[in-house]
């Protein structure tokens, strides 16, 4: 009971606030804009056909009664949080009269597929290569791996999508450009083959830039770590480097790395913004940005949601976890 109330009912109730000004921020900052979705319906549907005026205001006034657009924002703010509650994230704009929750179910798989493998594979060789790298960083072959990181880590990540976009799509033409499969979907080796097909250069430009990190990263805590005296005691006394390096090196440096991968998974709702746009993936990137030109709130409102919902999560789990993954972190 002395850990529930003073260990983990404080951080559930600060994942809770940090959700509920999230989602109010998130409620309130699309209504600044200056872009009105109604108008925007309005304008698309009268750009081709002319329309009588008083059918045009009729038609405004429902659409944004039916939007919830009607009334104070206080009151747009209550029956928000109202509809939340219900699991309602309403319909959209753009797509009327699809609802949101529909569209971000469509979009959600190829987002966690594509975001999951990457963050694993990016983690893991980072992280491992780095650690190595640091523990024998008067080797040549790490002082060669961390001068190519060196080059590669400030490259802009739409510079390094771009680069594969142009040579291995458009020019080599080895990979294709756009969409996220082909064919009808399926649990056959058909089309997930397709799937890993389509879904290679987007992986890819997100991968290279990503180990980069971690292994800046990991680099710079092993090398710190192994100038401790437990470090060189355990040379001193023949200890296995295999040892050294993976169950007292590497174990005392997880902490922030955890850290860094559970905010990833975190942050996976979100989708790869630049990555989707560029390749025209169908994630949460590529809706995301198209409700944004759209000026459909409500999408952004959902995609937002499940991001700080999983960012907020992640920190939730990884922070009750920390006394467990390393010794040193006292609940108290």
């Amino acid at each position: 009971m002395n850990l529930l109330r003073t260990y983990i009912l404080p951080r559930i109730l600060q994942w809770a606030l940090v959700i509920f000004v999230g989602i109010s921020a998130t409620f309130l900052i699309p209504r600044l804009s200056p872009r009105n979705p109604v108008d925007e319906m309005i304008g698309r549907m009268t750009a081709f056909a002319s329309i009588d005026p008083h059918a045009v205001v009729s038609m405004r006034e429902s659409a944004t009664a039916l939007f919830g657009l009607d009334g104070t924002l206080f009151d747009q703010y209550i029956r928000f949080w109202g509809r939340l509650l219900q699991g309602d994230l309403g319909v959209s704009f753009g797509n009327f009269p699809r609802k949101v929750s529909d569209i971000i179910a469509a979009g959600l798989p190829w987002s966690v597929g594509l975001l999951t493998t990457t963050i694993i594979i990016s983690w893991t060789i980072g992280v491992f290569l780095g650690a190595l790298a640091g523990y024998f960083h008067n080797r040549r072959w790490s002082q060669f791996l961390e001068r190519f990181v060196v080059v590669v880590y400030p490259v802009p990540y739409l510079i390094t999508a771009l680069v594969l976009f142009i040579i291995f799509g458009a020019w080599l033409q080895i990979f294709p450009i756009m969409g996220g499969s082909r064919g009808e979907p399926a649990l056959t080796w058909k089309y997930i083959s397709t799937v890993l097909y389509f879904g290679f250069l987007p992986a890819l430009s997100i991968v290279i830039g990503a180990i980069a990190f971690r292994f800046i990263m990991a680099k710079a805590l092993t090398t710190t770590e192994i100038a401790n005296d437990y470090v060189q005691y355990a040379e001193l006394a023949a200890v296995p480097k295999r040892k050294i390096i993976l169950f007292y090196v590497a174990r005392n440096t997880m902490l922030p790395q955890v850290t860094d991968l559970a905010l990833a998974f975190g942050a996976i709702f979100e989708g790869a913004l630049i990555t989707e746009i560029l390749f025209a993936y169908p994630g949460l990137g590529f809706v995301l940005y198209n409700a944004i030109y759209n000026a459909d709130y409500n999408i952004i409102m959902g995609i937002a949601l499940l991001s700080i919902v999983g960012v907020a999560t992640a920190m939730l789990i990884i922070d009750l976890l920390y006394p467990v993954l390393d010794p040193r972190v006292r609940l108290r």
